[in-house]
């Protein structure tokens, strides 16, 4: 009885300095791991804000080369204007900013295949700006899965067949 009095009381500190410790190193795991969990996250959110405002940039351009190209232009003029030239320009530099910005490849084609047919229009080679429908969609639908990966839309939104 001797020994286990002296010897007792020294195993129950260790086992307590051994749960101690182990609780420790597993609360820093814990930490250490929704800190990470937590930088995802903002990266993420820095990437779609970032990408919302390419996009937006590359829609409002869009947008000025289709209202423009489809506009009828006065008897004997050619389709192409000067600053319809430079609208396809820029254009082009905010499909090149969402090649830069995107993380995936479906973003990226759709994008460049929208951004041919807008180009198209303002050459006069599409009739009207229903042809534009499609390529608009696919981009609206990388656009979406680009920015939330894995996600489905929320119920109403409207996907057209592709």
């Amino acid at each position: 009885m001797g020994s286990w009095g002296n010897l007792g009381p020294a195993l129950l500190s260790l086992a307590g300095v051994v749960l101690g410790a182990g609780g420790s190193l597993f609360g820093q795991y814990l930490v250490s791991r929704a800190s990470n969990r937590q930088v995802q996250i903002q990266e993420a959110a820095a990437h779609r804000a970032e990408l919302k405002n390419v996009i937006l940039r590359f829609l409002s351009i869009a947008w000025q080369v289709e209202k423009t190209a489809f506009t009828s232009p006065p008897a004997g003029a050619s389709a192409a204007t000067p600053a319809l030239d430079r609208l396809v320009d820029d254009l082009w530099l905010a499909q090149a900013e969402i090649d830069l910005s995107a993380r995936s490849e479906p973003l990226r084609g759709a994008a460049y295949r929208y951004a041919t047919h807008l180009a198209g229009a303002a050459r006069g080679e599409l009739a009207d700006a229903s042809a534009l429908r499609g390529p608009q969609v696919r981009f609206f639908d990388a656009a979406y899965d680009d920015m939330w990966p894995g996600q489905r839309r929320p119920a109403g939104d409207s996907r057209m067949s592709r």
